[in-house]
């Protein structure tokens, strides 16, 4: 059978089971890569696959494990509470003003351009908001991932320093005349959260017509950290001074990410709960959300350890590349901005990147396309990409709002499509790739 086909019926087949809750994506991410290996022919060689897949994610998991961790004992801490009630004043209780406060927060937060503590910090200083007003989690879930993908495509990202790096190009060149299509996206998501907020608003008060006569001081109560014993606000500006150095030291990269939050982790324990008691009682109020998310996390390694070590990945790639007809060459740019949504969703960055977007570039020198305009092209897909089941933060993200990563993708799907679809049209009008190549 082809591998291309088998590698896209096994996506296919994954995303089905998954999104009718015909399986837990946790079983699903395990079983169906293993029976479409054994399809390939591969079984003598699973074993060595799955574990270099597991081995390869096992950083990120580790990363994603101390970092629940950490941020949870801040939050414990009461280090948010400032933050929270800081918010609720500003946004006065009223649903548009969350949902406008959600993006410019996400917008904020992700500047140090990692999407899991982006999504730890931004949960716990709004999911209590939105569950004391009754708003849904998937708008804010929504909202939190689709900002969390335009601010992704900034130089110490991820997807852009990959893009440069695979084409030998300045990543300041590919990210620069991309800065008017991520502040055009930032429009879109602030006009959405206007929506999103305008529809909370109407149900409120269509369902309790004096829901707007609750007290500020209600909604304050209610999203302060709930557990009294473990609050530290005598220790509130230690643990905001190591929180602003974890932050800098992640951007920095003066140490693997993964040693730093084992390291910040460590020392906030420490210092908040010297009693071991203590340490094991913060230990255990987050082991739930450390268990979902790091077995999903080493399940995913699985389904990309026997996706690329049967070559499915590498026939995908060119199998798709190769249908493109000669005819549409000089519309490569805006074919490769749409690729990349697929792409991205099917595979990970790092293969879409370093392995389809060469093949892509090259044609489209062809054409007259330089590879910066192309490099610029496929990153127009990064909001999409998050919606992927091989996205760790994602899983993170769900887990901490408490939704169905098949709801997420349902719910979000079409809003993902259309801010990729407006940031693509924004950066052709500032040239920052052009719709056809110059004859």
């Amino acid at each position: 059978m082809n591998l291309a086909w088998l590698g896209f019926g096994m996506v296919a087949a994954f995303m089905t089971l998954i999104m009718t809750r015909r399986m837990t994506p946790l079983v699903a991410l395990i079983t169906v890569p293993v029976i479409f290996g054994l399809f390939a022919g591969e079984l003598a060689g699973l074993g060595p696959m799955m574990l270099a897949g597991i081995t390869k994610l096992a950083p990120t998991a580790v990363m994603l494990m101390f970092a629940i961790l950490y941020f949870g004992v801040m939050n414990d801490s009461g280090l948010f509470d400032p933050v929270v009630r800081r918010l609720v004043r500003l946004v006065h209780a009223d649903p548009v003003r969350i949902s406008l406060g959600t993006v410019a927060l996400a917008a904020f937060v992700s500047l140090d351009g990692d999407g899991s503590t982006t999504y730890v910090i931004t949960m716990a200083a709004l999911l209590p908001l939105y569950s004391a007003m009754g708003m849904s989690r998937l708008k804010l879930v929504c909202l939190l991932m689709l900002t969390s993908g335009v601010m992704n495509l900034t130089p110490w990202g991820g997807p852009t320093a990959r893009a440069a790096s695979a084409l030998g190009l300045d990543v300041g060149e590919v990210f620069v005349p991309l800065v008017p299509a991520m502040l055009v996206g930032l429009a879109g998501l602030f006009g959405l959260a206007w929506r999103f907020g305008v529809q909370e608003r109407d149900r409120r008060r269509e369902a309790s017509p004096d829901a707007d006569e609750l007290t500020l001081e209600s909604f304050i109560e209610v999203c302060v950290s709930q557990d009294a014993e473990a609050r530290r606000e005598h220790l509130l500006w230690f643990n905001a001074g190591l929180t602003v150095l974890l932050l800098v030291l992640l951007v920095w990269g003066l140490l693997p990410l993964p040693v730093l939050m084992m390291l910040a982790f460590a020392i906030a324990l420490l210092v908040n709960y010297p009693n071991v008691a203590a340490q094991k009682a913060r230990i255990a109020a987050h082991a739930g959300n450390v268990l979902a998310v790091v077995s999903l996390i080493f399940a995913a390694g699985i389904f990309t350890g026997i996706l690329g070590g049967t070559g499915m990945l590498e026939a995908m790639s060119k199998g798709v590349v190769a249908v493109i007809p000669p005819a549409l060459g000089p519309y490569l740019a805006p074919i490769t901005a749409a690729l990349s949504l697929p792409f991205t969703f099917f595979i990970s960055n790092d293969a879409f990147y370093f392995g389809v977007l060469p093949v892509l570039a090259e044609a489209g020198t062809h054409y007259g396309i330089t590879p910066l305009e192309m490099a610029r092209a496929s990153l127009i897909g990064q909001p999409f990409h998050l919606l992927s089941p091989l996205v760790p933060s994602t899983y993170l993200l769900v887990t901490l709002a408490g939704v169905d990563l098949g709801d997420h993708q349902r719910f979000t799907f079409r809003w993902a499509i259309a801010l990729c679809g407006l940031m693509a049209v924004a950066a052709m009008l500032t040239l920052a790739f052009p719709l056809v190549a110059a004859a």
